[in-house]
């Protein structure tokens, strides 16, 4: 299957799970992630959208985290702004992201990146929706990179591409991959 087969696999696989199993992995994967993550940490986040897991718990699991969440941007990027649940509008995509009179941060700040997908592989493949916007946001940026999917969306090889972006680890309700040396190794990259 190329690209555009598997994300609607997994797009039409993710639209079927019902709500309560989808609140139910949700709060499971934040509890995973909040023993995983440094408690007074940089963290990039996402606001769920079309099913996927909602990490919102975190911000109470983790109070100490400084939380940043994207907004879409000119030129297909992301720009970062601090999380301010009283400042959030809904994008034409109808994703909720900050309000653009918040400040920009510098990615270079963050320790962590929690990064959504349709889909990732063990070795740290990623599928989005496939605009881009982790590909092109994810070298800007020196944070740690985490996967975050339900475990029905962890496939056994997804295709990738020398742009995209991969992971450094794998979060799911049930476990916590390392991909870094797996992708490493496939890549010949020390």
């Amino acid at each position: 299957m190329d690209k555009r087969e598997i994300r609607t696999h997994f797009c039409t696989l993710r639209e079927c799970l019902p709500a309560e199993d989808i609140a139910t992995a949700s709060a499971a994967l934040c509890e995973r992630l909040s023993c995983f993550l440094p408690p007074a940490s940089c963290i990039l986040t996402y606001l769920a959208f079309r099913n996927e897991p909602d990490l919102s718990l975190l911000f109470d699991l983790l109070p100490d985290a400084r939380w940043f969440v994207p907004r879409v941007a000119t030129g297909r990027r992301l720009v970062l702004h601090p999380y301010d649940p009283d400042r959030l509008v809904r994008h034409r995509f109808g994703i909720l992201e900050p309000t653009t009179d918040l400040p920009v941060v510098d990615p270079a700040v963050l320790d962590v990146a929690l990064v959504p997908g349709m889909a990732f592989d063990r070795r740290g493949g990623r599928l989005g929706f496939g605009g881009g916007y982790y590909d092109r946001f994810l070298p800007t940026t020196p944070a740690l990179r985490v996967g975050i999917a339900f475990d029905q969306c962890l496939a056994e090889k997804l295709p990738c591409s020398e742009h995209d972006q991969r992971m450094d680890w794998l979060a799911t309700p049930s476990q916590m991959v390392h991909c870094a040396p797996l992708w490493r190794k496939a890549c010949n990259q020390p």
